[in-house]
């Protein structure tokens, strides 16, 4: 097993236990179409959706001093192994349950040390 995935075993096992910290979720991205060569649409673009477990904490001081900071934004954690590709500032986080379901954008996004989760800064969306 990689660490990513015992991060991911544990982080799920304390959240069946005790319910929480980490709640269902997922990545919404808008997908944009593609386009053959005389600019006609082959594929529409559209919205995905990706699944994944979230866990939503206060903001870090960190991002509490990164540019564009307010007060009411919040840190996220993603498991990486719950998460099937990459996160990015494009993307929104949906919480579909527990104590912070809703919509929440992605200001800013980075891997942990360990590269078992996707840390970043949200905001309401």
């Amino acid at each position: 097993m990689d660490l990513p995935a015992a991060f991911a075993e544990i982080g799920l096992g304390f959240s069946s236990l005790f319910g929480g910290p980490y709640w269902p979720a997922r990545v919404i991205e808008q997908v944009d179409p593609v386009y053959d060569d005389g600019n006609t649409i082959i594929t529409p673009g559209g919205v995905s959706y990706r699944a994944c477990q979230a866990q939503i904490d206060t903001a870090t001081q960190r991002m509490r001093e990164a540019e564009g900071y307010v007060d009411t934004d919040i840190a996220f954690i993603v498991l990486a192994d719950t998460l099937e590709g990459t996160l990015n500032t494009e993307a929104r986080i949906q919480i579909t349950d527990g104590p912070h379901a809703g919509i929440w954008s992605v200001e800013l996004i980075e891997r942990d040390t360990a590269a078992a989760g996707w840390v970043g800064r949200g905001r309401r969306a």
